[in-house]
């Protein structure tokens, strides 16, 4: 399993782009969050489906795009378009946060709160939580906290880096990897599993204890 988070535009929309497109088809993740306090992902989505696709990217003009695409079209023709519109599809895995308010993901079985500024967090939100993953850092964070793991992918418009991908291995473990948009790596960090101890429950009836 693969989740990204983008950290804030500073309304460098190409910067964005770019590290949208390196989580989202370079790396293959299966989610990825926007943590910008403004609109910046909504408008590259809807320029770079429009790119994609031509005239109206919306579901609904799919038909008319079929229509004019795939009537005549060669089985060549036909296998391209089916191809871009699975892409377009692929945009939908893109989504933000507003800037008020968080979301609970769950990564490989660990609780994620995910969020613009962590000055949001209050007891209850992390209390439950393994992961806490925020956008409002200049620089890139993935810090250590007890049982808590802060994440924070930096800014991607203007900063050193902006993208931040988890992903897990074969053993349970967890590893943030921090990027930049030209899709150079710049970190890595292993986020272990916690692993409790086994307790024994005894019962004073077998015990012979009063």
């Amino acid at each position: 399993m693969r989740f990204a988070v983008l950290g804030p535009a500073n309304d460098d929309l190409v910067a964005l782009e770019k590290g949208a497109n390196l989580a989202l088809f370079e790396h293959g993740a299966e989610r990825v969050i926007y943590l910008g306090p403004d609109d910046a992902l909504d408008r590259v989505v809807r320029d770079w489906a429009t790119r994609m696709v031509g005239g109206d990217p919306s579901d609904e003009g799919i038909w008319d795009r079929a229509a004019q695409r795939c009537a005549e079209g060669s089985p060549d023709q036909i296998d391209r378009f089916i191809a871009v519109e699975r892409r377009r599809e692929r945009l939908k895995a893109l989504r933000c946060v507003p800037a008020a308010s968080r979301t609970v993901e769950m990564v490989e079985g660990r609780l994620a709160v995910v969020l613009y500024d962590k000055a949001l967090l209050d007891e209850e939100d992390i209390m439950p939580a393994s992961l806490l993953i925020f956008g409002k850092s200049r620089e890139p964070l993935v810090r250590q906290v007890g049982s808590r793991t802060f994440i924070s992918p930096g800014e991607i418009g203007g900063g050193p880096a902006g993208i931040a991908l988890l992903s897990d291995d074969e053993n349970g473990d967890l590893t943030v990897s921090i990027y930049e948009p030209a899709g150079g790596l710049l970190e890595s960090h292993v986020v272990p599993t916690l692993r409790t101890g086994k307790f024994m429950v005894v019962d004073k009836a077998t015990t012979g204890e009063s």
